[in-house]
């Protein structure tokens, strides 16, 4: 794509200055070019040698002279061909990665400093477009199928970045410096951690997963979650099975909102949970809320040990 085409396109919305066309570019969350005054004007040239735009000098009182470029009926057929070209699957270059793969060399600090501060640089990238999204960004919506396109091509991009954000906390959970301590598990050995996970690493013929152990601090918060997660990727499994007991009382409220956050942040990484509840009775929302997440793969509620794990490595 060139962007040529990208001009078209905001010219068959109404005619523009080259200022405009630049300022469109800088705040859009895809077009990408960095709306230059050499990108767009040395474009301008060249549609316009082609008959595809055309210029009028406007004079303006107390202000500098611009042009405005409008767009041609050949403009119009060309920008129309283009859109129905076949697409292309979408191009990933993320400079971070060329970046991240070279720091075998640093230090476990270092390495979480540099971590943190890729986060931060998406996050606040993420705050920026936020702020531009809804009512403030912009959309020709000429007709509501343009706008309802428009507003799913900027939560597209929002997406893209809150995806890129869940993706770096998953890195420093694997490449918390703990994982490059020695766990010396055996195949159903109690392994302590430092953070008061206090599980088992169950390998059968089948598969290994973690088994928290009943006695041990309850999970209540996000973070145990990312701890949890953590401790997958230290022992290289995907499945949990965690004993009723250790859920803080506040879990089986879900006005709390704890059962939901630390379940969505387990999914969010791929995590497949049983969870055994023995002679636990949910009542009420919870009750609902279990009877909808048994229909799930990722998460669901068992009254035994040995149901909850044939469930757990069955794929």
């Amino acid at each position: 794509m060139s962007i040529n085409h990208a001009i078209l396109g905001l010219l068959s919305y109404r005619p523009m200055s080259g200022y405009d066309l630049k300022k469109l570019m800088q705040d859009s969350p895809f077009m990408y070019w960095s709306g230059n005054n050499n990108q767009v004007y040395k474009a301008l040239v060249e549609l316009g040698s082609q008959g595809l735009v055309t210029s009028e000098t406007k004079h303006q009182d107390g202000s500098p002279t611009k042009k405005i470029y409008t767009l041609t009926d050949s403009g119009l057929a060309e920008l129309n061909r283009w859109t129905l070209i076949a697409p292309e699957a979408p191009e990933t270059k993320n400079a971070f990665l060329v970046q991240l793969a070279w720091t075998w060399q640093l230090s476990d600090a270092e390495l979480a400093a540099l971590l943190e501060q890729y986060k931060q640089e998406v996050s606040g990238a993420l705050l920026i477009r936020e702020s531009k999204s809804g009512e403030k960004a912009f959309s020709p919506s000429r007709t509501p199928r343009e706008r309802a396109i428009w507003d799913l091509i900027h939560e597209n991009a929002l997406d893209s970045l809150r995806q890129e954000l869940r993706w770096i906390e998953r890195v420093q959970a694997a490449t918390a410096s703990r994982l490059n301590e020695p766990s010396g598990q055996a195949d159903a050995s109690t392994v302590d951690d430092g953070i008061g996970m206090n599980y088992q690493v169950i390998d059968n013929d089948a598969a290994r997963y973690i088994l928290l152990k009943a006695e041990g601090k309850p999970l209540q918060t996000e973070q145990d979650a990312l701890d949890l997660i953590t401790v997958c990727a230290q022992h290289a499994t995907n499945m949990v099975l965690i004993p009723g007991e250790r859920l803080a009382g506040g879990f089986f409220w879900l006005r709390t909102g704890m059962a939901g956050a630390i379940l969505q942040k387990l999914t969010m990484y791929d995590i497949k949970v049983a969870v055994v509840l023995d002679d636990m009775r949910p009542q009420g929302k919870f009750k609902e809320f279990l009877a909808e997440s048994n229909r799930g793969k990722m998460f669901r509620s068992f009254s035994n040990l040995a149901e909850a794990e044939n469930w757990l490595i069955t794929v």
